[in-house]
C-alpha cells in the first residue's frame, strides 16, 4: 500500500511544498554559476528510471563546460576533492548537495522519488544490464537513497547496487524517513563526499 500509492502521494506533496525553495535556489545560483564559468546553468544528463525508462535529470552544473567524462574502474562516476573539472562554485554546491535540489522537479513530474536508488547513466542498452542493475529499476530512482544516505561515495558501485536492492525489498514509511534524516545529517556533516581517488578511466561524454 505504501510503496504503491502513499509514497507517490507524499512525493507530490513534498515537491509542491518545496517548489518555491527550488525556484529560489535556481534564481540565486544560475547567475553565480554562469559568471564563474559561462555556459549552461543546468547539467541535464540522461538517466535510466523506473522499468528502464530514460529521462533527463535536472542538476545544477558544477563542472567547467566541455569537461571530459571520467569513470572509476568499476564504472561509477569519478568524484574527487581535487577534481580539476569542478569549478569554484561547483565545489561549494557539491559539498552542500545544492546541485541536486532541481531534481525535485523530476519528482514532481514523476520521473523520480524523493527516496530511492540513485539514477544511473543511460549509456548501455537495457538488455545488456546485469540482473542486479535491472532489479534496482523496479522503483523510481531517488534524490537520495539508502546507499547514498549511509555510505555516499565511500563504497563501490556494486555494493551500492546491493544495498539498493535490499531497500526495494524493505520499502516502508519509517525506512524512508530514516533515510531522509540520515541524508540531512550526512550533508550537514559533509561526510563521504568524494569517492576513492584511485584508478579511473576517461570516456566520451
Amino acid at each position: 500500500m505504501y510503496a504503491k500509492y502513499i509514497k507517490r502521494l507524499l512525493d507530490i506533496i513534498f515537491s509542491l511544498i518545496a517548489l518555491p525553495f527550488v525556484c529560489l535556489v535556481i534564481i540565486v545560483m544560475a547567475p553565480i554559476i554562469y559568471i564563474d564559468n559561462p555556459g549552461p546553468v543546468f547539467y541535464n544528463a540522461q538517466r535510466r528510471g523506473k522499468n528502464g525508462k530514460i529521462f533527463r535529470m535536472f542538476k545544477l552544473r558544477s563542472m567547467y563546460v566541455n569537461s571530459p567524462n571520467l569513470k572509476n574502474a568499476d564504472g561509477s562516476t569519478f568524484n574527487s576533492e581535487k577534481d580539476p573539472r569542478v569549478t569554484r562554485v561547483g565545489k561549494f554546491i557539491r559539498k552542500l548537495s545544492i546541485d541536486e535540489i532541481p531534481q525535485l522537479l523530476n519528482v514532481l513530474i514523476g520521473d523520480m522519488s524523493v527516496i530511492g536508488p540513485r539514477p544511473t547513466l543511460a549509456t548501455r542498452p537495457y538488455e545488456e544490464l546485469s540482473d542486479l542493475s535491472k532489479t534496482r529499476l523496479a522503483v523510481r530512482p531517488g534524490i537520495t537513497g539508502y546507499a547514498q544516505a549511509f555510505y555516499r561515495n565511500s563504497i563501490t558501485q556494486e555494493e551500492k547496487f546491493r544495498y539498493d536492492c535490499q531497500y526495494i525489498d524493505r520499502i516502508s514509511f519509517l525506512l524512508d524517513l530514516n533515510i531522509l534524516i540520515q541524508t540531512i545529517l550526512v550533508v550537514l556533516g559533509r561526510k563521504n563526499i568524494y569517492s576513492d581517488e584511485g584508478s579511473f578511466k576517461q570516456t566520451t561524454k
